[in-house]
C-alpha cells in the first residue's frame, strides 16, 4: 500500500509513477496488479510505463476513444468511491486541517486517516455489521 499527499496542481500520473519509483518492492512483491483509476490517468507514455511495470490499468473511456476493458466495474463502484471521498472531506475535515507547514498538514491528515482505519479494523474484528 502506498499514498502521497501532493499539491492541487500536481499531475496525478507523475505522482503515481513517483510512488512506484520510491518503493520498488511495492510492485516486485505483488506482480500483475490491476489499477483502477479515473479518466485523468491517460496517455501513451503513462500507460506504457504501467504496462512495463506489469500493471493493468482500468479506467473509464475518454471521449473519442475506443471502448476500454473493465468499464462494467466503474458504475457499481462509483458510489463507494464517492462515499469514501465524502468521508475524507466532510467527516474527517481534511479540507480544514489547520496545518501550517507541509509536515503539519501531513501529520493532521494522516492521524485522521489512521483513526478512521483503526475504528474500521476494530469494528471488523468485533463482527460489527457497520464497519465505520
Amino acid at each position: 500500500m502506498a499514498f502521497a499527499l501532493t499539491g492541487a496542481k500536481a499531475d496525478e500520473r507523475d505522482t503515481l509513477l513517483g510512488m512506484f519509483d520510491a518503493d520498488p518492492n511495492l510492485l516486485a512483491t505483488h506482480p500483475a496488479q490491476t489499477l483502477m483509476a479515473d479518466k485523468n490517468y491517460y496517455g501513451r507514455q503513462f500507460e506504457a510505463a504501467l504496462t512495463d511495470a506489469g500493471i493493468e490499468l482500468l479506467r473509464p473511456t475518454r471521449q473519442g476513444e475506443k471502448p476500454r476493458a473493465g468499464t462494467r466495474y466503474f458504475k457499481p463502484l462509483r458510489q463507494v468511491i464517492e462515499s469514501i471521498n465524502n468521508t475524507f472531506k466532510a467527516q474527517l475535515d481534511l479540507e480544514r486541517h489547520g496545518g501550517r507547514t507541509i509536515a503539519g498538514v501531513a501529520a493532521r491528515v494522516l492521524q485522521r486517516i489512521l483513526a478512521l482505519t483503526a475504528a474500521i479494523w476494530h469494528n471488523d474484528q468485533q463482527g460489527q455489521p457497520i464497519l465505520r
